[in-house]
Order: structure tokens, then C-alpha cells, then sequence
């Protein structure tokens, strides 16, 4: 006779609450044409990390109340919100870079069509938000993605996760860390936009009948591009400093 495969009721009910916290994640997880995508492929990718996580899932004991389930798929999903949010502070720093850098340099009258959300944006954000995504990869952080599972299904068990004060304030820490590193990516770019800015000044003050207008915003966009290729080289350095410090900070966020 044939064995029938039989599942514990036990290990679909730590499937499940595995599955609202990578869900939770993939909600701001810095991927690029993710939240576009076809909604099959989302499911599939949840479920693909749910399962490869299987190693790591919650020993449940008992059969949970539908209540007690409820509650521990609330708490999973705002575990996996949080995570995903302070990882998706990479994305948004160098979007802030982007804004900085394209209301100096000119870029802000050009606007295209951000894949992510089909509306319109600023050429120079949807830009930097495309080299954010590509370096994502390229650096492996979607590896320390899934190592932050694996230690927050180690350390938190179902139902655990609580939003505290604590937790709040240091979200919003990391937040702001999202203006300091925009800035310091585009402060090069808009240091030489003054310089720029100044020559130009003095040139309209030593003679007044220069038509100086017409040429500022092709010298400053030119500008900005040309120094944008040459720190392009720093971008990784950078933008894999700025990982290392959201990654470390961030079981100190969900309380391991």
C-alpha cells in the first residue's frame, strides 16, 4: 500500500505566519519594477522565500485559536513592514539625491514615467532610483534580506512583535539618515551648480549686456552631468556604507 502524505496542522499554521512576514516585506523591499509587476509573480516570489526559509520556521506546539492566529499574522506583518520599511531607506536616499540634484540642475522641467508607480516623475529620481535598484543586486543585499529573515525567525517567535515607542523612534532615526546620505551624494554636484551660479553672476556684473539667461541651464546641466559620470565610481562605495549601517541597526529595530 501506498503512505499518504500527511501535513501537521501545526506546520501550515508556521507556514502561514512565515508567509505575512515576508509578505509584510515585500511591500517596501527596494526591488526594482516589483510593485508593478504582475500580481502572480509577487505571489511567487513570497512563497518561494517562505519555503526556502522552511529550516527556520516557528515550532508550534498547538493548534492556535483563530483569534491567537489572527493576532500572530497582525504581529508577522507589521515585523515584516518594519524591515522592509528601513530596507526601502535605501531606495528613498537615493531618490533624495535625485530630487537635490534635479531642482539644481534643471531637471525638474523633464519628467517621464516611474515604472514603479505609472506617474510621472522627475527624470533624475527615476534615474538614481533605477542605479539604487540595480545596486541592490549587484552588492548582494538582497542575501542580507533573507540572513534578516533568518535571524528574526530565530529571535521572534509568532506573535512577539510589538510596535513600541522604542521602535517607533528608532525607525524614524533611520529615516532621517534618508536626507543626510541624498545630501552627501549630491552635495559635489551642487557645490559646482553655485560655482556655476557665481561665474555667471560676475559675468552679468561686469557687463550687463550679456544675455547670460540663456545660457545658465544648458551649462548647468552639462554640468551636472559631467560631474555625476566622473563620482559615479563612488556610488557603490557609498550606497554599500549606508546598507551596512541600516542592516546593523536594524535587530536593534525589531527588538533581537
Amino acid at each position: 500500500m501506498h503512505g499518504n502524505a500527511i501535513l501537521p496542522l501545526t506546520t501550515l499554521y508556521a507556514f502561514i505566519v512565515v508567509l505575512a512576514r515576508v509578505t509584510g516585506t515585500m511591500v517596501f523591499a527596494p526591488i526594482p519594477g516589483f510593485s508593478a509587476g504582475p500580481e502572480p509573480v509577487k505571489i511567487m516570489m513570497a512563497l518561494s522565500l517562505t519555503i526556502a526559509l522552511a529550516p527556520l520556521w516557528p515550532a508550534i506546539t498547538a493548534v492556535p485559536s483563530l483569534g491567537l492566529l489572527a493576532g500572530w499574522m497582525l504581529s508577522e506583518a507589521a515585523l515584516g513592514i518594519t524591515i522592509g520599511l528601513v530596507v526601502g531607506f535605501l531606495s528613498e536616499a537615493l531618490a533624495m539625491f535625485g530630487q537635490i540634484v534635479g531642482l539644481q540642475a534643471g531637471y525638474s522641467f523633464a519628467s517621464t514615467v516611474d515604472p514603479n508607480t505609472q506617474a510621472d516623475s522627475g527624470i533624475f529620481i527615476v534615474l538614481s532610483q533605477a542605479i539604487g535598484g540595480l545596486l541592490f543586486f549587484a552588492l548582494g543585499l538582497h542575501r542580507d534580506v533573507i540572513r534578516a529573515f533568518a535571524g528574526s525567525l530565530q529571535s521572534q517567535p509568532p506573535g512577539s512583535f510589538a510596535i513600541s515607542p522604542v521602535t517607533a523612534d528608532a525607525v524614524i532615526r533611520l529615516g532621517s539618515t534618508i536626507f543626510s546620505t541624498g545630501l552627501r551624494l549630491a552635495l559635489p554636484i551642487v557645490a559646482l551648480l553655485v560655482m556655476v551660479d557665481l561665474a555667471l553672476a560676475l559675468l552679468g556684473r561686469i557687463n550687463s549686456q550679456l544675455q547670460l539667461l540663456t545660457l545658465a541651464f544648458p551649462a548647468k546641466m552639462m554640468g551636472a552631468l559631467t560631474l555625476l559620470a566622473a563620482i559615479a565610481v563612488l556610488f557603490p562605495r557609498v550606497y554599500a556604507a549606508y546598507a551596512s549601517r541600516l542592516f546593523q541597526a536594524l535587530p536593534g529595530v525589531t527588538g533581537r
